[in-house]
């Protein structure tokens, strides 16, 4: 089924909420390449932390982009297409758990950051982050608390993250499909935690992670 076009009211209604999210674009406008970046994947048991990173044009209305937790699949879905169609340039960075159990999760975030960035092609002026301040990067950042609900550009970033992992977690639940996967990707929900404790862990959980559980199953 398709989604659902606006119309009327509701359309305006969805330009004016867009318009509010370009406040911080609005503000650096006399940046010629602003650069949204936010991650996916920071809580999860198992699978890599993905960060997404885009550079929108300054005129770019997408309807329904928003913090890509408050979107359905399906939306996310349908922007993930739309955001990559209409970028001036976009790329995600990829951390895995070794990685992620090697340096902490925090620093592994920093680092898929890195790689967003540096794939981009296109090199920004300013970067929009939603809350942290990403070491070792000599571009010009603004954090933003929740920004993936206040900026356009970190909404974006926040799609692509979390289309991109939730594919990867789809692939993934191929491979190894007593955890499921494909359903809470990656995160610890009790069909989860009961699947680690019945089989243990496969290669992608990250042991950093689930030590506790671990424990508690004798494993």
């Amino acid at each position: 089924m398709a989604l659902r076009e606006l119309k009327g009211e509701k359309l305006q209604a969805e330009l004016e909420r867009l318009k509010n999210m370009r406040e911080y674009e609005d503000t650096y406008a006399a940046c010629s390449a602003i650069c949204g970046i936010d991650e996916a994947g920071r809580g999860p048991l198992a699978g890599p932390v993905v960060a997404g990173a885009v550079i929108l044009p300054p005129d770019c209305d997408i309807l329904y982009l928003n913090d890509s937790k408050k979107l359905s699949e399906k939306r996310r879905e349908a922007l993930f297409v739309e955001i990559q169609e209409k970028a001036v340039a976009w790329s995600v960075g990829i951390v895995g758990p070794d990685v992620i159990d090697e340096i902490n999760i925090l620093q592994a975030t920093y680092e898929a950051m890195r790689r967003a960035i540096a794939g981009l092609g296109v090199q920004p002026d300013l970067l929009l982050n939603d809350a942290v301040t990403i070491p070792g990067i000599e571009i010009p950042q603004v954090p933003i608390i929740k920004g993936d609900a206040k900026s356009l550009s970190i909404a974006g970033a926040s799609v692509l993250a979390k289309v991109t992992r939730d594919h990867m977690m789809i692939e993934y639940d191929k491979i190894f499909p007593e955890y499921g996967f494909a359903k809470h990707k990656g995160y610890g929900t009790a069909m989860h935690t009961e699947a680690l404790r019945k089989y243990g862990p496969c290669p992608i959980h990250r042991r950093s992670f689930i030590g506790k559980i671990m424990q508690e199953s004798g494993k």
